[in-house]
C-alpha cells in the first residue's frame, strides 16, 4: 500500500511540474502587491492591475498556490483570490512588505484609516521581484517532461483482447448482406 502511495504521489508531482510556472514571486501575508491579470472581453484581451494587501496565502508549494488580495475601492472593501500558477496571472509585483505574525489577516477587514496601516519592513524590491528559475525546479520540470514523454507500454493481453473484438465486429457491407439473406427466409416462413 505504501509503495502504491509513493508511486501515485511521484506521478502527481511529475504532472504538476509540467503546469507549474517556473518563475513565481515570493509573496507573503502582509505584502502590498500589484497583480497583473489578463482579462478577455469578447475577442479583445487586456491586462488589468489589482493592487492591494495580501491577507492570506495558501499552498504556496503546490500547483494550487493562491493568494487573497484586499483593497478598498470607492469606500467598499474588495477581495480577490488569485492562483499563482494560473496562465491568466501575468505578473505579480511586491511593492511593500509589512511585518505580520499571522498567515490570515482577517482582522484587517474591520480596520480602516490609520488603524489599517501596517509597519513596513526594509526589503530589496529587485531581489523579491526578480523571479529567476531555481535549478532544482528546472531539473524537476525536465524530469517530468521526460517521464511524460515515455509512452506507457501496452499490455499484450489487452492488445489481443481489442483485436478479438475488432475481428468479431462485421463490416457494414457484411451486415447488410446477412440481413438481405435472412429477409427472404422470414417471408417464406410467414407465407406458411
Amino acid at each position: 500500500m505504501i509503495d502504491f502511495l509513493e508511486v501515485m504521489f511521484s506521478t502527481i508531482q511529475k504532472v504538476e511540474a509540467k503546469f507549474k510556472k517556473p518563475k513565481v514571486v515570493d509573496v507573503r501575508s502582509g505584502d502590498t502587491v500589484r497583480v497583473h491579470q489578463r482579462i478577455t472581453e469578447g475577442n479583445k484581451q487586456r491586462v488589468q492591475v489589482f493592487e492591494g494587501l495580501v491577507i492570506r496565502t495558501g499552498k504556496l508549494n503546490s500547483i494550487s498556490a493562491n493568494i487573497l488580495v484586499r483593497r478598498i475601492a470607492s469606500g467598499v472593501g474588495v477581495e480577490k483570490s488569485f492562483l499563482l500558477h494560473s496562465p491568466l496571472v501575468e505578473k505579480i509585483e511586491v511593492t511593500k512588505r509589512s511585518k505580520v505574525r499571522r498567515n490570515y489577516l482577517s482582522y484587517m477587514r474591520a480596520r480602516s484609516g490609520k488603524s489599517a496601516r501596517m509597519s513596513g519592513v526594509d526589503f530589496d524590491k529587485e531581489k523579491v521581484n526578480d523571479v529567476s528559475v531555481p535549478e532544482d525546479h528546472t531539473k524537476a520540470a525536465k524530469e517530468a517532461e521526460a517521464a511524460l514523454a515515455e509512452e506507457p507500454k501496452e499490455d499484450p493481453q489487452a492488445k489481443a483482447d481489442t483485436e478479438e473484438v475488432k475481428s468479431e465486429e462485421k463490416p457494414a457491407e457484411e451486415v447488410a448482406k446477412d440481413s438481405e439473406e435472412k429477409a427472404p427466409e422470414a417471408e417464406k416462413s410467414s407465407d406458411k
